[in-house]
């Protein structure tokens, strides 16, 4: 005779209590299953894809030109000079800067200063006073007006050059000696020169050193690099300039604040050189290959 076991319930009184805080999980059939599958989206494929960083400004060197420096020890004794600060009978040589140009990065700023220095731009840099030195900064040269005051004569020859609104015409920085540029934010003309038709700036700087020049950054025109004579650039940086004394300075800052013009034209004479720095010639380098290798920007 078999025996047949029967389960019999729980009591209530035994049986185990969930402690957990959530609630049951509910049972999925596939009718579950179904429902959810067309109700849940999920992204089919996750980005991995990093953005090509942008392309780095092309500093291939197009083009070279010199600009030789000298001291001119009595043009402001001598005025019999006519016009032109190469006709100094004393000159004494500083030494050739040789300049390579970026002609694909802002064409329009290197074909106009090349046409500066050859000349063919109906005025030309040779002659021509540096005008300020700022000491561990940089020099400019190139300033407009007068020619028996050594300054740039109106080039009429020149095209009007729209870089200064495009982007990639900033993107190089002055970031070590040598770098060459146009001066938008330092541009020392005079401003009823500026309103001329007729008006280009063809005002150049060249940074001295030794270190880096970031408050010219993203307001000049980067658009060349010293290639030979970094030593002359030293040379040139080291000559000393006129500095106004500190309460020179506060009344100067006083006058600009209440509106006095005066204060602007005193300023002018602020870091001039005391020796008389001028370009006593200049040109273009022929070379056999006319594109040479990207220099450091």
């Amino acid at each position: 005779m078999g025996c047949s076991a029967t389960l019999l319930p729980t009591p209530p009184h035994l049986r185990r209590h969930s402690t957990s805080p959530f609630p049951p999980s509910p049972h999925l059939n596939r009718r579950n299953l179904l429902f959810l599958s067309t109700t849940l989206t999920f992204p089919s494929t996750i980005s991995t894809s990093v953005a090509a960083p942008p392309p780095s400004p092309d500093t291939t060197i197009t083009e070279r030109v010199f600009l030789d420096f000298s001291i001119c020890p009595n043009y402001f004794t001598n005025r019999n000079l006519g016009d032109d600060l190469s006709n100094c009978a004393d000159s004494e040589p500083i030494g050739r800067l040789v300049l390579g140009l970026y002609g694909n990065l802002v064409p329009i700023t290197v074909s106009n200063f090349k046409a500066m220095c050859t000349g063919s731009s109906g005025s030309t840099y040779k002659g021509t006073l540096v005008q300020k030195i700022f000491p561990g900064q940089f020099f400019m040269a190139g300033r407009q007006g007068r020619r028996d005051k050594g300054e740039v004569k109106l080039p009429l020859k020149l095209t009007r050059n729209v870089e200064s609104i495009e982007s990639k015409a900033f993107l190089l920085e002055h970031s070590r000696a040598g770098v060459v540029s146009l001066p938008l934010s330092e541009n020392d003309d005079d401003d009823d020169l500026k309103l001329n038709p007729n008006y280009h700036n063809v005002e150049f700087l060249i940074t001295t050193g030794p270190g880096p020049c970031p408050q010219l950054d993203s307001k000049n025109i980067v658009f060349g690099t010293v290639l030979e004579g970094l030593d002359i650039v030293t040379t040139i940086a080291a000559i000393p300039t006129y500095k106004p004394s500190e309460n020179i300075r506060q009344y100067n800052d006083f006058a600009e604040l209440i509106g006095d013009g005066r204060a602007k034209t005193a300023r002018a004479i602020w870091n001039k050189p005391l020796k008389t720095v001028y370009i006593s010639d200049c040109g273009e380098l022929k070379v056999a290959k006319p594109t040479l290798s990207p220099s450091l920007p």
